[in-house]
């Protein structure tokens, strides 16, 4: 019998949500997700080297038709603040965010904490609904975010924490 891997769920929601776009910024996290998205050819994939950049690079497919995602983790939220706020959010562009969230339980990085636990309540401030599934919610949850970000016309995080990782035997 085969289990479903933490990439693979994210992927599949991204699958059924018409994801075919994705910008990206390297995680450690998040490199099964990339491989993924690299060797789809239904998904153009841009790797991008600060998370602003993403955000207007992904606002850009969406005008063009595109369904876009942004790949990074929440230490990059900080770097995509105006942006996010500016640009998708004065002008009603969607985004689905998937994150990998660094600085909870199980962090071994000191310096990740603060922005860890700034993380959801930077979300909160900018209106941008979560969602932090389990392994089994992340195929729904992440085709739910975008539904949602696309219904109200604003991004959308799916925060993937530290224990999200853990794949399964």
């Amino acid at each position: 019998m085969r289990y479903l891997q933490p990439s693979e769920a994210v992927y599949r929601g991204m699958k059924g949500a018409g994801i075919d776009f994705v910008a990206s910024v390297p995680c450690v996290h998040l490199q099964g997700l990339l491989a993924l998205v690299d060797t789809d050819p239904e998904i153009r994939h841009v790797p991008v080297t600060r998370e602003e950049e993403g955000v207007g690079i992904a606002a850009g497919a969406y005008m063009g038709g595109k369904t876009p995602a942004l790949l990074m983790q929440n230490s990059g939220l900080g770097n995509s603040i105006n942006a996010l706020a500016s640009l998708n959010g004065l002008y009603g562009i969607p985004l689905l965010l998937i994150v990998s969230h660094r600085g909870g339980v199980g962090e071994t990085i000191s310096g990740q904490v603060p922005m860890g636990r700034l993380t959801p309540k930077l979300l909160d401030a900018m209106a941008i609904p979560r969602f932090i599934p389990t392994l089994t919610e992340a195929e729904e949850k992440v085709a739910l975010a975008w539904e949602i970000a696309l219904a109200r016309r604003t991004p959308s995080a799916v925060l993937l924490e530290i224990g999200f990782w853990k794949p399964i035997p």
